[in-house]
């Protein structure tokens, strides 16, 4: 297994891309730069990138960027998106007023 340090060196260092700025995640606010960084910095997951800097936690729980951020690390990493595991991921959720799960749907 090849090891963070190996793997570290075989990407490169962090280079600025002018469109570094762009947001990605925009529930979370996250940039293609900061996701550029995470993998820079070790993290080479989408889970542990997830964790990290949020992307994919918001309101749309990753409906609308998941597969963005996927391409961006997949091409920080040199690898086909196709290689990385996805993150888990759950359905979309709204809040609910607590009188809604009070019923028992019957009436008395």
């Amino acid at each position: 297994m090849i090891s963070v340090d190996d793997r570290l060196k075989e990407i490169g260092e962090f280079i600025p891309q002018p469109d570094d700025d762009m947001l990605v995640c925009r529930c979370e606010e996250v940039s293609k730069g900061e996701i550029r960084k995470a993998v820079h910095a070790g993290m080479f997951t989408i889970e542990e990138i997830r964790r990290f800097l949020r992307c994919g936690m918001g309101l749309c729980q990753g409906q609308t960027c998941s597969r963005l951020v996927k391409s961006i690390v997949a091409r920080e990493l040199k690898v086909s998106p196709a290689e990385l595991e996805p993150a888990v991921s759950r359905a979309p959720m709204r809040p609910m007023e607590m009188e809604v799960l009070g019923r028992d749907g019957g009436d008395r």
